[in-house]
């Protein structure tokens, strides 16, 4: 009898200890609402992309970076890509026109404002695991095999490819955090 409660408060415990933890990520969701980031890049899309000097190579779009994150990854794959576009990618872009510039700073403005509401939630509820790690390698790494200047274009290029993927991975992480408890 004795074995018997001990393992129902051990149970207990852990299905408590489970639904703060559901609960401090439910905290750390970002509303990622990015129709505004997709409507002024679909102003400018076809500019950059006729920039883009290597057709054949891509950096967002291999099935080895964005396609298989695990949902335990979605959160550290976001913060390690805001940060990339933020800080390489519209830092190493330099624009000559005054119209795509207005666009890209709007959308530099709305990514940074992403970024910054993430890197406030806690290193708990939003952790870097290998497999994260290793795919921000392979973009980092694919970025610096091009030169500066096409490597911006090109990662500006597949912009759409990021939002689209946080617009998937955002809906699904919302969905099964709210409609399945932890176990």
């Amino acid at each position: 009898m004795k074995v018997q409660h001990v393992s129902l408060c051990f149970l207990g415990t852990m299905l408590f200890l489970c639904s703060v933890h559901a609960r401090g990520l439910r905290r750390c969701l970002v509303s990622m609402d990015t129709h505004h980031i997709r409507e002024r890049f679909q102003e400018i899309k076809t500019a950059l992309q006729a920039k883009d000097t290597f057709q054949n190579v891509t950096i967002l779009s291999t099935s080895e970076t964005l396609h298989g994150i695990m949902p335990l990854d979605t959160c550290c794959m976001t913060k390690n890509l805001l940060a990339f576009y933020v800080d390489r990618v519209f830092k190493d872009h330099e624009e000559l026109s005054p119209h795509i510039l207005r666009n890209l700073s709007s959308i530099a403005n709305s990514l940074l404002y992403l970024q910054k509401t993430l890197q406030r939630c806690d290193q708990k509820l939003c952790p870097c695991r290998e497999e994260a790690t290793n795919k921000t390698r392979v973009i980092h790494s694919i970025y610096d095999q091009l030169e500066v200047p096409s490597a911006a274009i090109k990662s500006l290029g597949e912009l759409d490819v990021f939002l689209a993927w946080i617009d998937k991975n955002h809906h699904q992480e919302t969905s099964t955090t709210n409609d399945k408890e932890p176990v």
